[in-house]
């Protein structure tokens, strides 16, 4: 469950992106730049576990909107649009930690991946948390319509009025966030961001589980 949880935090983000007509290659890349991004301002910077995991989900939600300009606003297919960021990022991650493996020892940080809550590793918990958040948005709101439309005929969602670049805009950002998540739960399993190695290939996996799941 422990391993497992990241490639669910992925799927959640790769479910609405793929229910658009899409596709996310760059949430490997994401999570290795919020790991470096999490390491470089605790480890180094010293700062507080809160603004290292925001400033890491900010991180996440500023690269889910890169990739969603590219595909809303400059209608660039998406498989090259995150092609972009997947061959980017991990430069991106290197420049952040100096090419260098940044260690951390904060309890509150090296819980999230390795505590446990219930008996139950606590990275099940975030996703439950996550799942929830995503469940609501998709089936307690008209988004998840607006999703299914777009998806099924883009063209069509815009004659009826509804929103359609914004909506594609916004599961990309959706994508980064949850992929950013991933990227907390990587560094703090290894208690340290490795940007080489840091979800290498893991965008794979959520794809082939998504579709396995049937979106």
């Amino acid at each position: 469950i422990n391993q497992g949880s990241k490639v669910m935090l992925l799927a959640l983000g790769m479910t609405l992106v793929i229910a658009t007509g899409g596709v996310d290659l760059s949430v490997g890349a994401i999570m290795a730049i919020a790991g470096a991004v999490l390491a470089q301002v605790v480890g180094v910077a010293h700062l507080s576990v809160t603004m290292a995991i925001l400033a890491a989900l900010g991180v996440g939600l500023l690269a889910g909107a890169w990739n969603g300009l590219l595909v809303a606003g400059f209608r660039i297919q998406p498989i090259v649009a995150t092609l972009i960021l997947m061959v980017a990022g991990r430069g991106i991650a290197q420049l952040v930690t100096d090419g260098q493996i940044i260690n951390f020892e904060q309890p509150a940080l090296v819980y999230l991946g390795n505590g446990s809550l219930f008996g139950l590793p606590f990275t099940l918990t975030i996703v439950l948390v996550m799942f929830a958040l995503t469940a609501f948005l998709v089936r307690g709101t008209a988004l998840g319509l607006f999703i299914e439309s777009v998806g099924d005929n883009e063209t069509a969602s815009h004659f009826t009025g509804l929103p359609a670049q914004r909506v594609k805009f916004l599961v990309y950002v959706f994508a980064g966030l949850c992929a950013a998540i991933a990227g907390l739960v990587a560094a703090s399993n290894i208690k340290s961001a490795d940007a080489n190695h840091a979800g290498l290939y893991l965008e794979l996996d959520a794809i082939l589980a998504v579709v396995v799941g049937g979106t």
